[in-house]
């Protein structure tokens, strides 16, 4: 199926086929999910409401991985696992998330006071309860992981996300308040640590046995999360601050949205990697050919998409949204195109795990948000929001640089060989640009102009063709060489012929 599991076993390749398949499919459902509440959240809250609940999100985020133990990563990691390293890590969670909800509860008076708003006490308040329900999460779960079956992670990832759905457009529809956005995390919530012992029972003691084991894996890690989390989320913070919660209700949903495309594609295949990688080892000659496989796919699909969405963003917002959702579309703009350069060395992150490499995770992560945070600061005294994005855009590019090395370092991949691999991907991107610019422009022009749901529906079918159209023609001139594009093809040609046989 994917180009790059020709480098694995033949068991593995079935069993990351499937697996892909598997989390390929609870994506797009639960893309599609948080994608239609999103927009039918919008019809009934104000971007103030989404605003006020991000600050609270955005700080439980930053304090759960402020202890966050990385210990499912540890699970993975580990050659051999006892019933007690189960029994360890779920108590280790427990501790944990009954900590953070207690600290998160004692900072609430001081968030009030510093935001101005009372309404943040309640909302505070029962997100705590969100973060003490994820430390009884099924620990057990990992074994499907290291095993690579996926399709008890398809139930509980989508079967969260619809009881979540339903929830919060149920209560918004009600109250048309912002209680909707919590009461849809909580059931979220509740409803996925359920579902985790029911699709792989697991009966949990209280053990700290294994403790010291599992947390030589993760230190590293943990802090390295931290740090991330601090690198990405900082700015919403700084957003809520000084331009208000209207501006971070648009930042927020522009940001959440932007991601979605490149997201969907990505996160199917790198959550097949770590383990994958991992079961290969130190074979150095192996994990280039994979590496390279695999991160050339990823570009292939999530370049133009991320793109794409860009370009069709405004129309977009306006077919789905409404007009006072205007202001996002910068956001979609710069974070869309952002997120789909990333995927040029994305897949540096498992990589490194899979060697053990989490110092040298952390290190590139702290090296990150020292520099990003700057930018970010400087970006937003001077050009406020829109001189935000550019710094966000600015610190993509150094961390593309720094995943890149972390790469070379250590599978001996060089840099110009990185980049080379993706040129028929990057060129295609480039055509597509600028034709959907151009017919973009000459829809909207005066007698022209066309309604913005006629615009997307014209836009992304011929964005598709000439992407496809531009890299498969680049395909061919370079010799048909044994890459994502035959995969798409030959999946291509057994799409028509079932297509045809089925029509006899």
């Amino acid at each position: 199926m994917f180009a790059f599991l020709v480098y694995f076993r033949v068991g593995m390749k079935s069993k990351i086929a499937v697996g892909v398949m598997w989390l390929g499919a609870a994506k797009v459902i639960v893309n599609l999910l948080a994608l239609l509440s999103t927009l039918v959240l919008a019809r009934f809250l104000t971007p103030a409401d989404f605003g006020l609940v991000a600050i609270g999100t955005t700080l439980l985020t930053i304090i759960g991985a402020v202890t966050d133990l990385s210990l499912a990563s540890a699970l993975v990691q580990r050659t051999t696992v006892e019933d007690a390293h189960f029994h360890t890590a779920w108590t280790l969670n427990i501790v944990r998330s009954v900590l953070v909800s207690m600290v998160f509860c004692a900072i609430s008076p001081v968030v009030v006071y510093f935001y101005g708003d009372e309404r943040l006490f309640g909302v505070l308040l029962w997100l705590s309860f969100s973060i003490f329900l994820t430390g009884f999460n099924n620990p057990k779960m990992v074994v499907l992981t290291r095993r690579l079956e996926f399709w008890q992670d398809f139930v509980q990832s989508v079967g969260q996300k619809l009881v979540g759905f339903v929830v919060g457009v149920g209560v918004a529809f009600l109250y048309q308040s912002y209680w909707a956005l919590i009461a849809g995390a909580l059931a979220s919530q509740l409803s996925g640590v359920i579902v985790s012992y029911v699709v792989c029972p697991y009966r949990p003691r209280f053990a700290l046995s294994k403790a010291a084991e599992l947390w030589g894996f993760s230190v590293w890690l943990s802090l390295g999360q931290l740090v991330n989390i601090l690198n990405w989320k900082f700015d919403h913070l700084l957003v809520g601050a000084r331009l208000g919660q209207e501006a971070l209700g648009h930042y927020s949903v522009g940001d959440n949205i932007a991601g979605m495309p490149t997201r969907e594609l990505v996160a199917p295949i790198e959550r097949t990697l770590f383990p994958g990688f991992a079961r290969i080892g130190g074979d150095v000659s192996r994990l280039q050919k994979a590496y390279v496989s695999a991160q050339t796919m990823v570009c292939f699909f999530a370049l133009p998409a991320g793109v794409g969405f860009a370009i069709i963003a405004q129309p977009l917002v306006l077919m789905a949204m409404g007009e006072r959702w205007l202001p996002i579309v910068k956001v979609i703009e710069f974070v869309s195109v952002t997120v789909a350069l990333q995927t040029v060395s994305s897949a540096a992150q498992p990589l490194a795990m899979a060697g053990g490499q989490t110092k040298m995770l952390f290190k590139r992560d702290l090296t990150s948000f020292c520099l990003r945070i700057p930018m970010i600061i400087v970006g937003l005294h001077l050009g406020g929001l829109f001189g935000l994005l550019v710094a966000r855009a600015v610190s993509t590019i150094v961390s593309i640089g720094m995943n890149m090395y972390v790469v070379k370092t250590m599978i001996d991949l060089g840099f110009v060989k990185q980049l080379r691999q993706n040129f028929r991907s990057i060129v295609g991107v480039l055509a597509m640009a600028a034709v959907l610019i151009l017919v973009k422009g000459a829809l909207n022009q005066g007698a022209t102009s066309i309604s913005p749901a006629m615009s997307v529906l014209l836009l992304v079918p011929l964005g598709g063709l000439v992407y496809f159209g531009v890299s498969l023609v680049l395909w061919v001139f370079s010799g048909k060489p044994d890459a994502t594009e035959l995969v798409v093809l030959n999946a291509g040609r057994t799409v028509l012929r079932r297509v045809f046989r089925s029509s006899l």
